[in-house]
């Protein structure tokens, strides 16, 4: 019989309305239990851990994302699966992070949380819990269906580092447009094996060192000389740059200057674009080719919160630049389609 543990983190999915100021209040997971009494039913063995201080999703930070991972690691041999139940807005994040600190992961690691509390009559969050449990037990010939990092929402198993948050207002929250969905649920569960990454014949290795020292210039047209040059002169060392279309920026010489500057002082850039469908293409039109001549990093078509959590993986992990601007451009995790 399987063996699945559920991380309780927080979010909505176990909250509940107070009776007095009419807010939503976190509730324990013996209370989220007691919703979903067809948890029983499933045919697998169920271990919980619950933090002991449930977390506003927007409050997640490295620090709970190192607990996250050394909690994965310390109950890596005993469990086939992992479920961690965890706020929606910041969940794509967590995912991409957790994607990069642990390298060959062989088990489903799979996020989920629910946009209506667990009490609520209409709740997306039971059929969420329940098909996330199913999917991080699915096995084929003894080996994990879905060996990855992951978030299940909406009937839809989407790469954890490829996913971002669209809709607040809706049960379909989430959407990957640069990679297929890996599995979806209907009367049957129905995964993509093409698309579902599989892992090295090698042992778990766990990075648990980031750092945050990472800032975001997104472009406007019309953007002020001086925002440029706070954001590049700020005390960090890698910076994330959302640009236009393509990978493109303005051509002005006072830009590329900028840049360059950061870049000559041991500063990363990496260039993303700020539409959620395609790539960045350095070099492809004259406003982004002044860009790759000066050593800003291509992106290709990762997602802002992939972007970030990348570079502080990389930074964490080297010193040297150049060789965090090389693997920036590389695919680690499934993160990035290099075109």
């Amino acid at each position: 019989m399987s063996q699945i543990l559920i991380i309780y983190t927080g979010g909505t999915i176990g909250m509940m309305t107070d009776p007095v100021t009419k807010t939503l209040k976190p509730i324990n997971f013996e209370q989220i239990m007691d919703n979903v009494p067809e948890l029983e039913k499933l045919n697998c063995k169920i271990k919980v851990h619950s933090f002991e201080e449930i977390i506003d999703s927007s409050n997640m930070n490295p620090e709970i994302w190192s607990e996250l991972a050394g909690l994965i690691e310390a109950n890596y041999d005993e469990v086939d699966g992992f479920v961690i139940l965890h706020g929606s807005d910041t969940m794509a994040y967590t995912a991409s992070a957790l994607s990069f600190m642990l390298e060959n992961l062989a088990k489903p690691v799979i996020f989920t949380g629910s946009q209506l509390p667990i009490s609520a009559i209409r709740t997306d969050a039971k059929e969420n819990l329940m098909t996330a449990i199913e999917i991080a037990k699915s096995k084929k010939n003894e080996r994990a269906r879905v060996p990855e990092v992951c978030i299940y929402f909406d009937y839809k198993l989407f790469r954890g580092n490829r996913s971002f948050k669209y809709n607040s207002s809706k049960f379909e929250a989430f959407r990957s447009p640069n990679c297929p969905i890996l599995a979806e649920s209907g009367v049957h569960l129905r995964f993509s094996a093409n698309d579902i990454r599989q892992p090295a014949d090698a042992p778990l290795i766990l990075h648990k060192q980031l750092v945050n020292e990472v800032a975001v210039l997104k472009l406007y047209p019309g953007i002020n000389p001086k925002v440029v040059e706070a954001t590049l002169n700020a005390d960090v060392r890698g910076i994330v740059m959302e640009t236009f279309g393509a990978g493109n920026t303005t051509t002005d010489q006072w830009f590329i200057d900028l840049l360059k500057g950061a870049i000559d002082s041991g500063k990363v850039i990496l260039d993303i674009s700020q539409c959620k469908v395609g790539t960045v293409e350095l070099g492809r039109y004259e406003t982004s080719k002044q860009l790759k001549d000066i050593g800003v990093a291509n992106g290709y078509d990762m997602t802002f919160e992939a972007a970030v959590t990348k570079m502080m993986y990389l930074l964490g992990q080297l010193d040297d630049p150049k060789e965090v601007k090389r693997l920036l451009e590389v695919d680690l995790r499934g993160e990035l389609t290099v075109s």
